[in-house]
Protein backbone atom coordinates (compact mmCIF):
# COMPACT_ATOMS: atom_id res chain seq x y z
CA UNK A 1 0.00 0.00 0.00
CA UNK A 2 1.48 3.33 -0.72
CA UNK A 3 0.71 7.10 -0.49
CA UNK A 4 -0.50 8.50 -3.80
CA UNK A 5 -1.10 12.15 -4.74
CA UNK A 6 -4.40 12.63 -6.53
CA UNK A 7 -4.11 15.44 -8.82
CA UNK A 8 -7.57 17.03 -10.25
CA UNK A 9 -9.02 16.24 -13.44
CA UNK A 10 -9.56 18.31 -16.53
CA UNK A 11 -9.58 22.44 -16.38
CA UNK A 12 -9.91 23.90 -19.01
CA UNK A 13 -12.28 21.17 -20.93
CA UNK A 14 -14.64 21.61 -17.80
CA UNK A 15 -14.68 24.96 -17.77
CA UNK A 16 -15.42 25.14 -21.82
CA UNK A 17 -18.61 22.07 -20.88
CA UNK A 18 -19.88 24.35 -17.86
CA UNK A 19 -19.61 27.53 -19.48
CA UNK A 20 -21.67 26.30 -22.20
CA UNK A 21 -19.85 29.22 -24.27
CA UNK A 22 -18.63 28.86 -28.26
CA UNK A 23 -15.30 27.40 -28.13
CA UNK A 24 -12.81 30.00 -29.13
CA UNK A 25 -8.68 30.28 -29.53
CA UNK A 26 -8.79 31.68 -25.99
CA UNK A 27 -10.58 27.97 -24.74
CA UNK A 28 -10.53 28.04 -20.67
CA UNK A 29 -9.07 31.90 -20.92
CA UNK A 30 -12.17 33.29 -22.44
CA UNK A 31 -14.23 31.24 -19.68
CA UNK A 32 -12.20 32.66 -17.03
CA UNK A 33 -12.88 36.37 -18.24
CA UNK A 34 -16.36 35.96 -18.73
CA UNK A 35 -17.09 33.62 -15.86
CA UNK A 36 -14.37 33.82 -13.33
CA UNK A 37 -16.71 32.37 -10.38
CA UNK A 38 -17.05 29.22 -12.58
CA UNK A 39 -13.15 28.58 -12.11
CA UNK A 40 -13.23 28.30 -8.46
CA UNK A 41 -16.34 25.72 -8.97
CA UNK A 42 -14.64 23.65 -11.10
CA UNK A 43 -11.48 23.30 -8.36
CA UNK A 44 -14.05 22.78 -5.40
CA UNK A 45 -15.74 19.94 -7.60
CA UNK A 46 -12.85 17.97 -7.59
CA UNK A 47 -11.81 18.93 -3.83
CA UNK A 48 -14.89 17.62 -3.11
CA UNK A 49 -14.41 14.69 -4.67
CA UNK A 50 -10.79 13.10 -3.02
CA UNK A 51 -8.28 15.58 -5.10
CA UNK A 52 -5.88 17.32 -3.04
CA UNK A 53 -4.33 19.24 -6.00
CA UNK A 54 -5.87 22.56 -7.41
CA UNK A 55 -4.06 23.29 -11.39
CA UNK A 56 -4.66 26.72 -11.85
CA UNK A 57 -6.39 27.83 -14.94
CA UNK A 58 -2.82 29.58 -16.56
CA UNK A 59 -2.27 26.97 -18.52
CA UNK A 60 -2.64 29.09 -21.88
CA UNK A 61 -2.13 32.72 -20.02
CA UNK A 62 0.97 33.10 -21.99
CA UNK A 63 2.30 36.71 -23.96
CA UNK A 64 2.69 34.36 -26.80
CA UNK A 65 -1.25 33.53 -27.02
CA UNK A 66 -2.36 37.13 -25.77
CA UNK A 67 -0.69 38.93 -28.05
CA UNK A 68 -2.38 37.94 -30.85
CA UNK A 69 -6.29 39.14 -29.71
CA UNK A 70 -4.41 42.13 -28.18
CA UNK A 71 -5.19 41.23 -24.59
CA UNK A 72 -1.46 41.13 -23.21
CA UNK A 73 -2.29 43.78 -21.11
CA UNK A 74 -4.10 41.31 -19.32
CA UNK A 75 -1.85 38.70 -18.29
CA UNK A 76 -1.29 40.18 -14.63
CA UNK A 77 -5.12 40.10 -13.93
CA UNK A 78 -5.72 37.26 -15.49
CA UNK A 79 -3.22 35.33 -13.26
CA UNK A 80 -5.03 37.29 -10.08
CA UNK A 81 -8.07 35.63 -11.68
CA UNK A 82 -6.57 32.10 -11.76
CA UNK A 83 -4.93 32.41 -8.65
CA UNK A 84 -7.60 33.87 -6.10
CA UNK A 85 -10.39 31.53 -7.31
CA UNK A 86 -7.56 28.28 -6.77
CA UNK A 87 -7.08 29.81 -3.50
CA UNK A 88 -11.22 30.09 -2.43
CA UNK A 89 -11.40 26.74 -3.39
CA UNK A 90 -8.53 25.32 -1.64
CA UNK A 91 -9.63 22.22 1.32
CA UNK A 92 -7.57 21.61 4.34
CA UNK A 93 -4.35 20.51 3.45
CA UNK A 94 -4.87 20.77 -0.81
CA UNK A 95 -1.84 22.06 -2.94
CA UNK A 96 -2.08 24.92 -5.44
CA UNK A 97 -0.06 23.71 -8.97
CA UNK A 98 0.71 26.44 -10.63
CA UNK A 99 0.21 25.21 -14.79
CA UNK A 100 2.96 26.23 -16.95
CA UNK A 101 1.60 25.10 -20.73
CA UNK A 102 3.34 24.96 -23.90
CA UNK A 103 4.71 28.73 -24.84
CA UNK A 104 3.42 28.98 -28.59
CA UNK A 105 0.85 26.05 -28.74
CA UNK A 106 0.25 22.28 -27.47
CA UNK A 107 1.45 19.50 -29.52
CA UNK A 108 3.07 21.60 -31.60
CA UNK A 109 7.29 20.73 -31.10
CA UNK A 110 7.90 21.76 -34.65
CA UNK A 111 7.25 25.03 -33.58
CA UNK A 112 10.78 24.86 -31.43
CA UNK A 113 10.33 28.16 -29.05
CA UNK A 114 13.91 29.34 -28.65
CA UNK A 115 15.81 28.88 -25.62
CA UNK A 116 16.34 31.95 -24.23
CA UNK A 117 12.88 33.82 -25.00
CA UNK A 118 11.20 30.87 -23.41
CA UNK A 119 13.08 30.86 -20.23
CA UNK A 120 12.02 34.79 -20.09
CA UNK A 121 8.46 34.26 -20.08
CA UNK A 122 8.28 31.10 -18.46
CA UNK A 123 10.60 33.32 -16.12
CA UNK A 124 8.19 35.82 -15.73
CA UNK A 125 5.44 33.74 -14.76
CA UNK A 126 6.83 31.84 -12.45
CA UNK A 127 7.74 35.30 -10.56
CA UNK A 128 4.12 36.70 -10.69
CA UNK A 129 2.84 32.88 -8.71
CA UNK A 130 5.48 31.70 -6.88
CA UNK A 131 4.60 33.18 -3.29
CA UNK A 132 1.00 31.91 -3.64
CA UNK A 133 1.47 28.63 -5.27
CA UNK A 134 2.53 25.22 -3.60
CA UNK A 135 4.31 23.90 -6.81
CA UNK A 136 4.62 24.78 -10.58
CA UNK A 137 3.50 22.16 -12.73
CA UNK A 138 4.96 22.21 -16.77
CA UNK A 139 2.42 20.51 -18.53
CA UNK A 140 2.54 18.67 -22.04
CA UNK A 141 5.84 18.83 -22.60
CA UNK A 142 6.36 17.63 -25.80
CA UNK A 143 10.32 17.87 -26.80
CA UNK A 144 13.35 18.25 -25.29
CA UNK A 145 13.37 22.23 -26.27
CA UNK A 146 10.25 22.35 -24.59
CA UNK A 147 11.33 21.03 -21.83
CA UNK A 148 14.84 22.66 -21.47
CA UNK A 149 13.15 26.50 -22.33
CA UNK A 150 10.45 25.43 -19.38
CA UNK A 151 12.86 24.22 -17.03
CA UNK A 152 15.27 27.00 -17.28
CA UNK A 153 12.09 29.24 -16.73
CA UNK A 154 11.33 28.21 -13.10
CA UNK A 155 15.02 27.27 -11.79
CA UNK A 156 15.81 28.89 -8.79
CA UNK A 157 11.80 29.58 -7.69
CA UNK A 158 12.79 27.51 -4.68
CA UNK A 159 9.56 25.96 -4.77
CA UNK A 160 9.17 21.84 -6.24
CA UNK A 161 8.83 21.66 -10.11
CA UNK A 162 6.75 18.80 -11.65
CA UNK A 163 7.70 18.11 -15.10
CA UNK A 164 4.89 17.05 -17.29
CA UNK A 165 5.51 15.35 -20.51
CA UNK A 166 3.25 14.23 -23.09
CA UNK A 167 3.92 11.17 -25.57
CA UNK A 168 3.12 9.60 -28.83
CA UNK A 169 -0.68 8.28 -28.38
CA UNK A 170 0.29 4.88 -30.53
CA UNK A 171 3.73 4.42 -28.55
CA UNK A 172 4.31 6.24 -25.26
CA UNK A 173 8.17 5.34 -25.62
CA UNK A 174 8.35 8.43 -27.51
CA UNK A 175 7.74 12.06 -27.22
CA UNK A 176 5.19 14.00 -29.36
CA UNK A 177 8.49 15.33 -30.92
CA UNK A 178 9.85 11.91 -32.15
CA UNK A 179 12.42 11.82 -29.55
CA UNK A 180 12.55 9.15 -27.36
CA UNK A 181 11.38 9.66 -23.63
CA UNK A 182 14.60 8.32 -22.15
CA UNK A 183 16.54 10.95 -23.49
CA UNK A 184 14.84 13.17 -21.07
CA UNK A 185 16.94 11.55 -18.38
CA UNK A 186 19.77 13.84 -19.12
CA UNK A 187 17.76 17.33 -18.24
CA UNK A 188 15.45 15.39 -15.70
CA UNK A 189 19.01 15.09 -14.25
CA UNK A 190 20.86 18.53 -14.87
CA UNK A 191 17.34 20.64 -13.63
CA UNK A 192 16.67 18.34 -11.01
CA UNK A 193 12.73 18.40 -10.97
CA UNK A 194 10.83 16.91 -7.94
CA UNK A 195 8.71 14.44 -9.79
CA UNK A 196 8.32 13.48 -13.79
CA UNK A 197 5.02 12.43 -15.42
CA UNK A 198 2.94 11.80 -18.30
CA UNK A 199 0.07 13.74 -19.22
CA UNK A 200 -2.85 14.71 -22.46
CA UNK A 201 -1.64 11.05 -24.06
CA UNK A 202 -4.35 8.35 -24.12
CA UNK A 203 -4.43 6.07 -21.43
CA UNK A 204 -3.14 3.28 -23.48
CA UNK A 205 0.01 5.16 -23.74
CA UNK A 206 1.12 5.85 -20.30
CA UNK A 207 2.59 1.98 -19.22
CA UNK A 208 5.51 2.07 -21.68
CA UNK A 209 6.34 5.87 -20.59
CA UNK A 210 5.96 5.10 -17.00
CA UNK A 211 8.52 2.16 -17.64
CA UNK A 212 10.68 4.64 -18.70
CA UNK A 213 10.16 7.44 -16.41
CA UNK A 214 10.45 5.45 -13.19
CA UNK A 215 14.19 5.07 -14.22
CA UNK A 216 14.85 8.63 -13.51
CA UNK A 217 14.94 7.88 -10.13
CA UNK A 218 12.30 10.95 -9.32
CA UNK A 219 8.65 10.76 -7.63
CA UNK A 220 6.44 9.35 -11.25
CA UNK A 221 3.09 8.96 -12.00
CA UNK A 222 0.70 10.47 -14.63
CA UNK A 223 -2.81 11.95 -16.10
CA UNK A 224 -3.85 11.19 -19.47
CA UNK A 225 -6.61 12.94 -21.79
CA UNK A 226 -10.31 11.41 -23.45
CA UNK A 227 -9.96 12.56 -26.92
CA UNK A 228 -10.02 10.00 -29.33
CA UNK A 229 -7.14 11.41 -30.96
CA UNK A 230 -5.35 14.66 -31.21
CA UNK A 231 -6.86 15.36 -35.00
CA UNK A 232 -4.82 17.30 -37.87
CA UNK A 233 -7.43 20.34 -37.38
CA UNK A 234 -6.18 21.25 -33.76
CA UNK A 235 -2.59 21.18 -35.16
CA UNK A 236 -3.23 23.95 -36.79
CA UNK A 237 -2.75 27.88 -35.94
CA UNK A 238 -5.37 29.38 -33.39
CA UNK A 239 -6.85 26.02 -33.14
CA UNK A 240 -10.19 25.75 -31.33
CA UNK A 241 -11.11 22.76 -28.99
CA UNK A 242 -14.32 21.79 -30.90
CA UNK A 243 -11.19 20.07 -33.11
CA UNK A 244 -11.24 17.60 -30.63
CA UNK A 245 -13.55 14.50 -30.18
CA UNK A 246 -14.17 12.71 -26.35
CA UNK A 247 -14.06 8.91 -26.32
CA UNK A 248 -17.19 7.27 -25.57
CA UNK A 249 -15.41 4.16 -23.92
CA UNK A 250 -13.58 5.90 -21.32
CA UNK A 251 -16.23 6.94 -18.64
CA UNK A 252 -15.13 6.75 -14.75
CA UNK A 253 -14.67 3.31 -14.26
CA UNK A 254 -12.45 2.54 -17.49
CA UNK A 255 -10.12 5.70 -16.73
CA UNK A 256 -9.54 4.69 -12.90
CA UNK A 257 -8.80 1.28 -13.71
CA UNK A 258 -6.16 2.36 -16.48
CA UNK A 259 -5.01 4.80 -13.55
CA UNK A 260 -4.68 1.49 -10.86
CA UNK A 261 -2.65 -0.05 -13.41
CA UNK A 262 -0.23 3.18 -13.18
CA UNK A 263 -0.10 2.46 -9.22
CA UNK A 264 0.87 -0.58 -9.99
CA UNK A 265 3.83 -0.06 -12.09
CA UNK A 266 5.06 2.38 -8.90
CA UNK A 267 3.18 5.62 -9.80
CA UNK A 268 2.55 7.87 -6.72
CA UNK A 269 0.93 10.86 -8.45
CA UNK A 270 -2.42 9.99 -10.62
CA UNK A 271 -5.13 12.69 -11.84
CA UNK A 272 -6.74 13.13 -14.77
CA UNK A 273 -6.30 15.43 -18.29
CA UNK A 274 -8.61 17.12 -20.82
CA UNK A 275 -12.08 15.34 -20.76
CA UNK A 276 -11.45 13.37 -17.46
CA UNK A 277 -13.60 15.47 -15.17
CA UNK A 278 -15.11 14.81 -11.47
CA UNK A 279 -16.64 12.06 -11.86
CA UNK A 280 -13.36 9.94 -13.25
CA UNK A 281 -11.68 11.10 -9.74
CA UNK A 282 -14.37 10.41 -7.42
CA UNK A 283 -14.15 7.15 -8.97
CA UNK A 284 -10.45 6.58 -9.01
CA UNK A 285 -10.32 7.94 -5.04
CA UNK A 286 -12.34 5.33 -4.34
CA UNK A 287 -10.54 2.65 -5.57
CA UNK A 288 -7.64 4.21 -4.39
CA UNK A 289 -9.17 3.77 -1.21
CA UNK A 290 -10.52 0.46 -1.67
CA UNK A 291 -6.89 -1.04 -2.54
CA UNK A 292 -5.49 0.05 0.59
CA UNK A 293 -3.77 3.33 -0.65
CA UNK A 294 -3.55 6.66 1.10
CA UNK A 295 -4.64 9.68 -0.66
CA UNK A 296 -2.04 12.80 0.50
Amino acid sequence: MADITLLDGSIGQELVKRSGDRATPLWSTRVMIDHPELVGDVHKSYFDVGATVATTNTYAVHRSRLVRVDMEDQLPDLIETALSQAERARQGSGRIAASLGPLLASYRPDLKPDLDDAAEKFGELADMMKDRVDLFLLETVCSLQEAEGALRGVEGTEKPVWLSLSVMDDDGSHLRSGEPLADMAALVERFDPEAVLINCSRPEALPAALDIVKGFGRPFGGYANGFTRISEGFLKDAPTVDALEQRADLGPEAYAEHAMGWVAQGASIVGGCCEVGPAHIAELARQLRDAGHRIV
